[in-house]
C-alpha cells in the first residue's frame, strides 16, 4: 500500500523541530562566529547545547546511544525541518560529515571504538571528518586511492595527502582512507583507519577558501606524514574500504537532500513574502506572470524533491539497498533545489544578491551542494549503466 501521511506525533515533532530552528538559531545566522569557513567550534558547541536542552541533539542515533533511531522517513521529516536554516543541523547534530560518519561507525565500529569514538560524537562533544578525497588521486573516483598505508606486523605507517577534508580543523575523530600495501601479514588494499585527532603525523597545512560556509571547520588540506597507527586503529577489515563506503554513501546522499530541501523551502518563503509586498508597474510583483511562474516552478520543485526523496527512504527502510534511487534522489534534488534557489534570488532582484536576506547564502551553499557525495554527472553514468543493463 501506498501512504503519503505522516503519522500525527512525527508531524507534531517536525514542527518543534522547525520552531525551534526559527525562534533559537536563525538569530545566530548574523553572529560573527559564522566565518567565510563555516560556524566556528565555540558556536557550534553554543547550538548544540541549544538543541540539548530541547532534547533535539542527535535523534537520529541508535536508541542504545542516546538517539531515537529514527527510520530514513523519519530522517526526511525531521531534517527537512532543521534544514531551515543552514545552521540547524550543526544545532542538531545531524550535519555533514559527523552524521554520515556517525551512521558508519555504528554499523562497523567495535564496542572500544564505538565507546571512545561513536558515543562522545553522539553526545556533541567531539567532531569527526572522513578523509578520502585527494588532489592528485581519490574523488569522484575512489579506486584512484594513493594515500598509502605500510605494515609491519605491528603498526601502520601512513603517507600522503588529502584535501577537501570537511571539518579537518578541530576534529577529534578522524576516518581515514588509505591504501595497504602488500605485506606478508594482512590483506592489502583500500582501508579504513579510525583515530583522534592530534596524533603526530597529521599535518593540516591550510584551510581552503571555498563558496560555502555552512561546515564546521571549513574544507581542510592535510597531509599525512609517517602517521604510525596500531592495528587497533583499523576500522573494519583491511581491504574492505570501498565496500564501506557504500555503507555510508547511500543515506549520506540522502541526508543531504533533505537538509538542503528545508534550506530552499526557506528561500521560497522569503521570495514568495517578497512578491506579496514589492510592487511594480502598478501591482505587486507576483500578480505579474514572470514571476509568479518561477515560484510555481519552485512549488513544483520542492514537491517533486520531496517525493523522491521518499520513495529512495522508503525502499531503504523495507531493507532494500537503494543504491540507484538514491543516485536518482542526489542528481535530480541536487539539481532542482540549486534551480529554486536561483529563481528565488531573480525574484527577490537586488535585495537577491545581498545578505540583506539569507538567500544569498542559501544559494553559494546550494552550488556546493550539487558536488557533496559525488558531482552529478558521476552519479547519472551510474544511472545510465544500469539502464543500459536493463536492471
Amino acid at each position: 500500500m501506498i501512504d503519503f501521511t505522516i503519522p500525527a506525533e512525527l508531524a507534531v515533532e517536525r514542527d518543534r523541530v522547525r520552531q525551534f530552528v526559527i525562534d533559537k538559531i536563525v538569530p545566530f545566522e548574523r553572529d560573527p562566529r559564522l566565518t567565510s569557513h563555516g560556524p566556528t567550534d565555540e558556536l557550534r558547541q553554543e547550538l548544540v547545547e541549544l538543541a540539548r536542552a530541547e532534547k533535539l541533539l542527535t535523534v537520529q542515533a541508535p536508541e542504545a546511544l542516546g538517539g531515537r533511531g529514527l527510520t530514513h522517513i523519519e530522517q526526511a521529516v525531521i531534517y527537512e525541518a532543521a534544514g531551515w536554516s543552514t545552521l540547524g543541523p550543526v544545532a542538531m547534530n545531524c550535519a555533514a560529515p559527523d552524521e554520515g560518519n556517525m551512521f558508519l561507525l555504528s554499523k562497523i565500529a567495535n564496542p572500544d571504538q564505538v565507546e571512545h569514538h561513536l558515543a562522545p560524537a553522539v553526545a556533541g562533544h567531539r567532531r569527526t571528518v572522513f578523509a578520502m578525497t585527494e588532489p592528485d588521486g581519490a574523488g569522484s573516483d575512489p579506486g584512484q586511492l594513493a594515500t598509502a598505508a605500510t605494515f609491519d606486523g605491528e603498526n601502520f605507517t601512513i603517507n600522503g595527502r588529502k584535501w577537501l577534508i570537511t571539518g579537518a580543523n578541530g576534529a577529534k575523530t578522524w576516518i581515514i582512507m588509505a591504501k595497504v600495501a602488500p605485506n606478508p601479514y594482512l590483506p592489502e588494499g583500500p582501508t579504513l583507519f579510525l583515530t583522534d585527532g592530534d596524533q603526530p603525523g597529521i599535518v593540516i597545512e591550510r584551510t581552503m577558501n571555498t563558496m560555502d560556509r555552512n561546515y564546521v571547520g571549513g574544507h581542510g588540506v592535510v597531509r599525512f606524514d609517517d602517521l604510525v597507527l596500531p592495528k587497533s586503529a583499523l576500522l573494519g577489515e583491511t581491504g574492505q574500504a570501498l565496500r564501506y563506503a557504500q555503507l555510508r554513501l547511500a543515506p549520506a546522499r540522502l541526508t543531504h537532500c533533505m537538509r538542503w530541501l528545508g534550506a530552499a523551502e526557506r528561500s521560497q518563503s522569503i521570495a514568495v513574502d517578497y512578491a506579496k509586498t514589492r510592487t511594480a508597474f502598478g501591482k505587486t510583483i507576483g500578480e505579474h506572470q514572470g514571476v509568479s511562474f518561477m515560484l510555481a516552478d519552485n512549488e513544483i520543485a520542492l514537491h517533486q524533491c520531496r517525493l523522491t526523496i521518499w520513495h529512495a527512504c522508503w525502499l531503504m527502510d523495507n531493507g532494500d539497498k537503494a543504491r540507484h534511487e538514491s543516485s536518482v534522489a542526489k542528481a535530480f534534488v541536487s539539481e532542482e533545489l540549486f534551480k529554486v534557489a536561483d529563481r528565488c534570488v531573480q525574484v527577490l532582484g537586488g535585495i537577491g544578491i545581498s545578505d540583506e536576506t539569507v538567500v544569498e547564502m542559501i544559494f553559494r551553499d546550494m552550488r556546493a551542494f550539487r558536488l557533496y557525495d559525488g558531482p552529478t554527472e558521476v552519479h547519472k553514468y551510474a544511472i545510465g549503466r544500469k539502464v543500459l543493463r536493463g536492471s
